[in-house]
């Protein structure tokens, strides 16, 4: 499969993050084929017709949808070509993450890394209006660079993405509230780090230094479900990929992932998606998992 890098050239500047116009990457947007990338991605789409494919799941995709994608995501997009008008912004995460000062900056963002919730809300046409004029004021900053631009950017970049993420949380009933601590953005991104080696809530509170009960607590507060949910949902996502594009067997994934049998990973599998591991590949080979 297809992994379409970060290219740093494009910026023209030492902020690592790019506006680009549709008419710029369509034929990204056109490909029938599967592919990744290593940057997440906001795009807004003031006029479109179509559907992307993304972690199994189909979202349609028309007038005033704002998707977010984060790195590696598998995806394809079937969008039609005629009236198709979107903007695209592209990050990478330790650049986002450095720009703002704060290591856990994409995690607090409810829209990325996000496995329970659909991964786009809707806007009006002046909601997406104003969202697109704001990318163009960071795109100017980022062509005609001034001593300036980087403070710019750093606010009209950090309020677009704030304000998403207030609408994201409203259209998807999600709480949104300060944090007494950062336990829960925290334990989001060691999920994304070792999911591979440690499937145990334990494992990730002594990661912590806190209890199980502290860990809990802190996600349930912050993204309305328990710390166990969160760590199955992300250990089946990290099944289906395998099932899907490494071509392993069921026992080799239980390998991989640490399983002790490969009975365990099945009944997980299970009981988490309702479907045993074979269904699940029939359906996505036959194009109905989604």
């Amino acid at each position: 499969m297809k992994t379409l890098l970060f290219d740093k050239t494009q910026c023209g500047v030492s902020i690592l993050l790019n506006v680009l116009l549709g008419t710029e990457v369509q034929e990204r947007y056109s490909l029938l084929q599967q592919f990744t990338t290593d940057v997440f991605e906001v795009i807004f789409f003031k006029q479109a017709k179509g559907y992307l494919v993304l972690n199994e799941r189909t979202i349609s995709i028309t007038n005033n949808t704002v998707v977010f994608i984060s790195p590696f995501q598998k995806r394809q997009w079937k969008l039609e070509a005629d009236g198709l008008d979107f903007t695209v912004l592209i990050f990478q995460e330790d650049f986002l993450n450095d720009f703002f000062a704060d290591k856990l900056f994409t995690y607090r963002l409810l829209y990325f890394y996000q496995l329970d919730h659909p991964l786009y809300i809707s806007q009006t046409s002046a909601g997406l209006q104003k969202a697109c004029d704001t990318l163009q004021e960071i795109k100017a900053e980022l062509v005609n660079s001034k001593p300036d631009s980087e403070h710019l950017v750093r606010s009209l970049l950090y309020y677009l993405l704030l304000k998403l993420n207030r609408e994201y949380a409203q259209q998807h009933l999600l709480p949104l509230q300060k944090p007494g601590n950062n336990y829960a953005y925290q334990f989001k991104r060691l999920l994304e780090k070792h999911i591979g080696q440690k499937q145990r809530i334990n494992e990730y509170a002594a990661a912590l230094g806190i209890s199980r009960i502290t860990l809990n607590k802190a996600v349930k507060a912050q993204f309305n479900v328990t710390a166990a949910h969160m760590l199955k949902q992300r250990l089946v996502y990290e099944i289906k990929n395998l099932l899907v594009y490494a071509n392993l067997s069921v026992a080799e994934i239980a390998h991989q992932l640490n399983f002790s049998e490969p009975n365990h990973l099945m009944r997980l599998f299970k009981a988490q998606t309702g479907q045993t591991t074979t269904e699940f590949l029939a359906g996505y080979q036959n194009g109905s998992s989604a």
